[in-house]
């Protein structure tokens, strides 16, 4: 499958097997456990069909004018894969493996900017690369040093236009019947502020050690210890 669109020509092959992926460290210590959080709230919930899949710091690849293009977002939500999974080592290649991302997540911890970069020449820059290329609806930014989260989505102009959270201070993403905010507090040692779900009710998505600890409070008012096997 070939897209032409206006100077670029864009290819959706598999990455070749001697090509050097990048092995950039992450920038904070919280980014792990911050894309781990995400994942793991989605699959408590049953909202991981077996043909889903979430990427953290994996890459994602297209071939752009002859030239292989990898990128490795934070975290990115892919709704349906068309190959085993098994068969996804290396990387991630869109329309070949599976669907394009419904939403990448960049998260921030020093001032270079690259998750900004609209630069167009190779190798392109991240945000060129999620709007231009892979086109994903939606762009998450998520600020570590300010708590500050910033939501993009592709306008009709195939353009990322920064969209307002809702009185909740979340932002609705009609694909994953789900939104995305903010919420403070302490998860896997450490305390601070979370990026998390919450459905169509406004119910937050638990983590499965929060199922785990609500249940476990349950059975003790029954009179249960859960501690007693």
């Amino acid at each position: 499958m070939v897209i032409r669109s206006k100077g670029l020509e864009i290819r959706w092959e598999k990455l070749p097997d001697d090509f050097v992926l990048p092995d950039d460290p992450v920038d904070n210590i919280a980014q792990p456990a911050l894309a781990a959080a995400l994942t793991d709230a989605l699959a408590t919930a049953g909202r991981l069909p077996a043909k889903t899949l979430t990427t953290t710091t994996y890459g994602i690849c297209a071939t752009v004018n002859d030239k292989v293009v990898v990128k490795a977002p934070d975290w990115a939500y892919i709704p349906r894969l068309v190959m085993p999974r098994d068969e996804i080592h290396r990387s991630y290649t869109p329309q070949l493996q599976g669907e394009l991302p419904l939403i990448v997540m960049e998260f921030l911890s020093d001032e270079d900017g690259r998750e900004y970069s609209i630069k167009p020449t190779y190798p392109p820059g991240k945000w060129f690369f999620y709007e231009r290329v892979l086109q994903v609806p939606d762009y998450a930014l998520f600020d570590l040093d300010s708590s500050n989260l910033e939501f993009y989505r592709l306008g009709d102009n195939k353009r990322y236009k920064i969209v307002e959270p809702d009185a909740a201070h979340r932002n609705w993403i009609p694909e994953m019947d789900l939104a995305l905010g903010l919420w403070s507090g302490q998860h896997e040692n450490r305390d601070g502020v979370w990026l998390r779900w919450w459905d169509a009710e406004g119910n937050l998505l638990r983590w499965g050690l929060e199922r785990a600890e609500k249940l476990a409070d349950r059975l003790r008012s029954l009179g249960i210890d859960p501690d007693v096997v």
